[in-house]
């Protein structure tokens, strides 16, 4: 089970991953050595989300998500297989958990007395640094 927030674990049956080949630098190891890794998981397909979080996903990680509702994710950063698994691993948490978090409410507040004083004093001297620059004969 991998634990995304404090209500949702995802089972490891629901994840799939594949390796292949490893692009740019590394030699001669990056030529036959298969340590890239790419998750994939089936959003709408998923029987552990709800209709609500299937959506939410869909919405928030459009771009990373396939016409199918498959969401890929790739790691390259390391040279072996099992640390890419794991850095794939720890991005899918990440990308869910940001996704499913709700945003705080926001609370309609009111500019201070002071606040507003401050807006009027700065305000005021820059009409008079304006006043000032103008030609007095004109």
């Amino acid at each position: 089970m991998i634990q995304i927030n404090q209500s949702l674990a995802i089972p490891d049956e629901e994840l799939t991953f594949s390796a292949s080949r490893s692009g740019g630098p590394g030699g001669q190891n990056v030529n036959k050595v298969n340590t890239r890794v790419t998750l994939w998981f089936d959003v709408a397909g998923s029987p552990t989300l709800s209709a609500e979080q299937k959506q939410m996903l869909l919405t928030h990680l459009a771009n990373r998500i396939t016409r199918e509702g498959v969401l890929q994710i790739t790691s390259q950063q390391h040279r072996t297989q099992p640390a890419n698994r794991n850095a794939a691993v720890e991005r899918f948490v990440e990308l869910l958990a940001q996704a499913l978090a709700r945003p705080k409410p926001r609370h309609k507040t009111r500019p201070t007395y002071s606040s507003k004083q401050r807006r009027l004093e700065t305000k005021r001297l820059r009409s008079d640094t304006k006043r000032l620059r103008s030609d007095p004969h004109s």
